[in-house]
């Protein structure tokens, strides 16, 4: 009697138990779905939307942080665990978090770049790391209790590897989103430089001697292609190339040869800075009086990509390096030397 009842009070605790289970693995599933689903429901078109979206997905890069330290946390815990017993309960507690931290931060990305209009290779992979993210951990979250268990032992610690290896990847795509894919580069000294970046300097000007590629093609190096390059592509509008500058974006072109005046670009870098038209837009400092006026001048005079000079526009005078000065004739001192190194 004692055994068989001892059966039926386990049997009690199991057949909850696997309900609970199996209705976790049911609303991971469903999750799972809805998340790779999203981008094919909202598609990312490159226009912007309602304000409010942008308003509540400039909230990500702040909660970004959340699920990024709390994913960290979660291996550290596990380690010391071994030690501490304790701290293996909390680091069930502390991946929970992360799973509801990212799936949140993760829906605030995609409402700013749904509102913004942002596209582009790295906002795509991003996002797509975003997405492997989120499922990595829901993973993670399931097969826990298998390796707590011993039942699976080497599941749960091959998904978290995952997920670490995940999240320095997007965040890495999301730091080139914020920074700029040359923010790296911006101060890397000159020859080398020109050894790292000669192919793509040369891909994107067509002419390296001409003034488009001396004065023009660096100004919106430096202050542009990081919201309109290949990685991030608001609007529509690339600037990182001659052909993609003069093909325009979404509003139609942006540069209107011998019309400068009347070209979008120029009316945009011209505007008050409190106006929600300025560019270079997010906060980045405005161009320099110089940086404009070398691009009117350009664009009044045919916006071409291989002449060498624009009327009224100097360029500075490349600095040469300093001829190798010979070395010193010492063949008369060498007894001298000699006897110095005698003497010691």
């Amino acid at each position: 009697m004692i055994a068989a009842d001892n059966v039926r009070g386990l049997a009690a605790r199991l057949i909850p138990e696997r309900r609970a289970a199996r209705m976790a693995w049911l609303a991971a599933l469903v999750i799972t779905v809805g998340l790779l689903l999203l981008p094919a429901i909202v598609r990312l078109d490159g226009k912007p939307h309602a304000d409010w979206l942008q308003f509540v997905g400039r909230f990500h890069p702040l909660a970004v942080h959340l699920p990024i330290g709390l994913i960290v946390l979660v291996p550290v815990l596990e380690i010391a665990g071994a030690f501490r017993p304790p701290l293996r309960e909390a680091a069930g507690f502390v991946l929970a978090l992360a799973v509801v931290a990212c799936i949140g931060t993760l829906i605030l990305g995609y409402l700013l770049a749904y509102g913004s209009g942002d596209t582009g290779t790295t906002v795509t992979r991003h996002m797509w790391g975003g997405i492997a993210l989120a499922i990595g951990l829901l993973l993670c979250l399931l097969a826990r209790p298998s390796w707590s268990s011993e039942n699976l032992p080497r599941l749960y610690p091959s998904l978290l590897a995952f997920v670490l290896l995940t999240l320095v990847w997007t965040a890495h795509q999301g730091g080139s989103l914020t920074h700029g894919t040359n923010y790296l580069t911006q101060y890397m000294p000159a020859p080398l430089k020109r050894w790292a970046l000669l192919g793509a300097v040369n891909a994107a000007v067509p002419n390296p001697d001409s003034f488009y590629a001396k004065r023009i093609h660096p100004v919106f190096d430096a202050n542009c292609v990081g919201c309109h390059g290949v990685s991030k592509t608001e609007g529509g509008l690339r600037l990182d190339s001659y052909e993609m500058l003069m093909k325009g974006g979404k509003d139609g072109p942006v540069l209107l040869p011998r019309r400068a005046d009347n070209s979008l670009l120029i009316q945009r870098v011209t505007l008050p800075i409190n106006n929600q038209h300025f560019m270079p837009a997010e906060g980045r400092p405005p161009l320099k009086p110089d940086q404009i006026a070398s691009i009117r001048a350009w664009i009044e005079q045919g916006a071409s990509p291989d002449a060498n000079t624009v009327a009224g526009v100097s360029l500075p005078a490349e600095a040469k390096e300093p001829p190798i000065q010979p070395v010193g004739d010492y063949s008369k001192l060498m007894d001298e030397i000699r006897q110095m190194e005698n003497s010691q």
